[in-house]
Parts: C-alpha cells; sequence; structure tokens
C-alpha cells in the first residue's frame, strides 16, 4: 500500500501550480507528517526539470518563489537544502525563487547583535 500523496502527485502538482494545485500544497504544508512526500515531490520536480530538453527557468523560479513563500518555518532549511543538492541551471532558479521569496530569512531572522 502506497502512502498518499505518492512523490508523483506532489511533482506533477508542483509543476502545474494552479489554483487548485495551490490549493493542494498548502494542505500538504499544514501536516508535518506529509513532509517527506512533499520533500520526495520537490526532488522529483526538480530532477525532471533538470532532464527536460527545455529548460523554463522563469517556472521553476515562479515554484521556488511560491512554495518559499507559503512553506512554513519548519520545512525552510530543507528546501534550502533540496535546491542546493545539484548544481544544474534547474536547481539554480529554483533557488533563485525561493531565496527571493525570503522564506528562510522570516523563518529564521537574524540575531542582533
Amino acid at each position: 500500500m502506497s502512502a498518499f500523496p505518492d512523490r508523483d502527485t506532489v511533482a506533477d502538482k508542483i509543476a502545474a501550480l494552479q489554483d487548485a494545485d495551490q490549493g493542494f500544497l498548502q494542505l500538504l504544508f499544514e501536516n508535518p507528517v506529509q513532509d517527506e512526500a512533499l520533500l520526495e515531490g520537490i526532488h522529483l520536480y526538480l530532477q525532471r526539470a533538470s532532464a527536460a530538453p527545455f529548460l523554463n527557468s522563469l517556472k521553476l523560479e515562479r515554484a521556488g518563489e511560491w512554495i518559499g513563500l507559503n512553506a512554513p518555518a519548519r520545512l525552510q532549511i530543507r528546501l534550502t537544502e533540496a535546491a542546493r543538492s545539484a548544481q544544474h541551471p534547474a536547481y539554480a532558479a529554483f533557488r533563485a525563487g525561493l531565496t527571493r521569496s525570503g522564506g528562510l530569512e522570516r523563518a529564521y531572522p537574524k540575531a542582533a547583535v
């Protein structure tokens, strides 16, 4: 018996990123039990993008920015690690969107020294 959502479903939802898909992903963000499925789906999404014959970096940046803006603080470091897990331009575009969202800075603000 496979767990729902599986990584293929999550990767497909991120690739489409329509209103219904965004609602689905926001529900996943609310449930810490589903963090592994979410992160596996993000890895699969990035692997598919890096293997595609055409690199749509704008779409990857927008997906990274949307995920960075909407993901809870508990996921921000793991999202950054996923975006830095390869040197392919697809990962760099996703990482640029995550950075632009400022999610990591909101989750872990710099200490005033």
